[in-house]
């Protein structure tokens, strides 16, 4: 019997930490006390509305207990995309919950990383386009960059056409080798577009990786690509 997507465990183990929910945001917080940098978890969107809430899969519960370990505040976001449509109306959600994770009073809120994964990668458009000032980065891990085929999709969510828009922030893009076909393609895309619009991406490769690889292949390479994207986060925000 297949595991489901949700109990599949994560490829580190990491001392949990406290975990307080507030509303659609969890927040993994760090033993340290003070003002801690922020990074924001964006999970993969579209999701089947039956899917257990993304906050409580081992997967991002396993990237919480990371950061929080690493002394950065982990705010795990929940939101549900049932149809493309609704893009619009969850990125200005999203919106709305990294302005509540910055008004939290144990985040910096000029030092904040967002962090996409898979089919949120659409999502992070909004950021590309206008990076605030006190968005330190923006990391991508296995990210879906262009539609799939035969999804339509507001120009709005297209990230490669994102890049082409004023100045923006420094990037870290994690890949996997063995990703599907259309993912792998939409990055080659981000990726040549970063090199034509003078926007430098830390690239984390890893070549036997599948999507999802972080829950998937429990190695020494899975294992070293997200302690790689971890210290890349934390040299984006200044905090090692």
């Amino acid at each position: 019997m297949t595991t489901p997507v949700a109990q599949r465990p994560f490829v580190l183990s990491s001392p949990a930490a406290p975990v307080e929910r507030h509303g659609s945001v969890d927040l993994h917080l760090p033993a340290v006390a003070g003002l801690a940098p922020a990074v924001v978890v964006v999970h993969g969107a579209p999701l089947p509305p039956d899917v257990p809430d993304p906050r409580d899969w081992l997967l991002y519960r396993g990237y919480g207990a990371l950061l929080a370990e690493s002394g950065l505040v982990a705010a795990l976001i929940s939101y549900q995309v049932a149809e493309l449509s609704a893009l619009p109306a969850t990125a200005d959600d999203i919106a709305g919950m990294v302005e509540q994770v910055r008004a939290e009073p144990r985040v910096d809120p000029d030092r904040v990383v967002l962090w996409f994964f898979s089919g949120g990668g659409l999502l992070s458009a909004d950021w590309l386009r206008a990076a605030p000032p006190w968005l330190r980065g923006i990391a991508l891990t296995y990210p879906l960059l262009t539609p799939l085929p035969g999804w339509q999709v507001d120009a709005r969510f297209l990230p490669v056409d994102a890049l082409g828009s004023g100045a923006g922030v420094p990037l870290v893009l994690t890949r996997a080798g063995r990703d599907i076909p259309p993912i792998l393609a939409g990055i080659e895309e981000f990726l040549a577009a970063a090199t034509t619009h003078d926007r430098p991406v830390r690239v984390i490769e890893v070549p036997d990786g599948q999507h999802s690889f972080d829950i998937l292949d429990h190695t020494p390479q899975s294992e070293a690509a997200v302690l790689a994207a971890r210290d890349a986060v934390l040299d984006l925000l200044d905090a090692t």
